[in-house]
């Protein structure tokens, strides 16, 4: 630690192992100034406040669905919409669980996890991670990895499970409640991971973009190219990251990329695409993330 002399101001590092609770005795090397310095008192941790939960999505709607849902039962609820924001409310805010997108912007909602786990503040934070499914029908298996994340739960599935995987995470069991509705073991019960669903049409998924404003549809387009890789991803970790390694990633995955390439012109209006190529923008971004990360 380091302590001022408070008569000629110098600055002394004093090895911390050696001083005392009631305080030991030091002279300073300039001045010869008797010091008294006392072992720094430890303040508490603070803890984790179990009835607060952080939603980070960056797809406004998702956000609100998911906060609706909480605050129905009872639960203080938190957002965020990209990765440094989460960071910074994470550690003010202190909640116990996080509900977070893969996609968010700035930092990644996996990598997201392995920080604060890392964090002596947050290392008992639980994070349920939320992969944003680009095709809804085609991913019926658990992700390879969870990226240190606790639970992870599908969009479509918010309203049928998020509350039963909460309630598993806060130990009160999948069909405990958490100051909801008692119908809450009703509302919870797990839906077969082998129901096929329809997939959103392309006039649905494009009707959004018919009323944003350019800059909005510009995001959009950004965040669905950075939806369509973090799902390849999410569900064939090793393999990305060997194909990264290899230098082969367009190869390895070139199936998904032209089926994601697909989707997302089917999404994306023209005049959008025009503009610039953001899912190759985001193919690029995610490759040279990851490079860095296996360095």
């Amino acid at each position: 630690m380091v302590v001022i002399c408070p008569k000629c101001k110098v600055r002394l590092k004093v090895d911390e192992t050696r001083l005392s609770p009631e305080g030991s005795r030091f002279k300073c090397p300039k001045c010869s100034a008797v010091l008294i310095v006392k072992k720094p008192v430890e303040q508490a941790r603070k803890a984790l406040d179990s009835n607060k939960i952080m939603v980070a999505h960056s797809n406004t709607e998702t956000q609100q669905k998911i906060v609706t849902l909480l605050s129905g039962y009872g639960f203080t609820v938190i957002t965020a919409t990209d990765g440094i924001d989460v960071m910074v409310k994470a550690l003010k805010e202190l909640p116990f669980i996080s509900i977070v997108e893969v996609a968010l912007p700035k930092i990644y909602g996996f990598e997201i996890c392995k920080r604060l786990k890392t964090r002596a503040e947050t290392k008992e934070m639980k994070f349920i991670l939320l992969p944003s499914i680009h095709d809804k029908t085609k991913y019926r298996r658990d992700p390879v990895s969870l990226y240190d994340a606790d639970e992870y739960i599908e969009e479509h599935d918010l309203s049928s499970q998020l509350i039963a995987k909460i309630n598993k995470l806060r130990g009160l069991g999948e069909e405990g409640k958490a100051g909801g509705p008692e119908e809450a073991a009703v509302k919870t019960a797990e839906t077969p991971r082998t129901e096929v669903r329809q997939a959103p049409s392309v006039k649905e998924a494009v009707s959004p973009f018919d009323k944003a404003p350019s800059d909005e549809k510009i995001e959009k387009a950004k965040r669905l190219a950075r939806t369509i890789i973090n799902d390849i991803h999410l569900y064939n970790a090793a393999k990305v990251e060997d194909s990264i390694r290899n230098d082969n990633f367009y190869a390895v995955f070139s199936s998904e990329l032209k089926e994601g390439k697909k989707l997302y012109d089917n999404r994306i209006p023209q005049e959008i695409r025009a503009i610039n190529d953001f899912y190759k923008e985001a193919i690029e971004n995610f490759i040279s993330a990851k490079k860095k990360n296996l360095s």
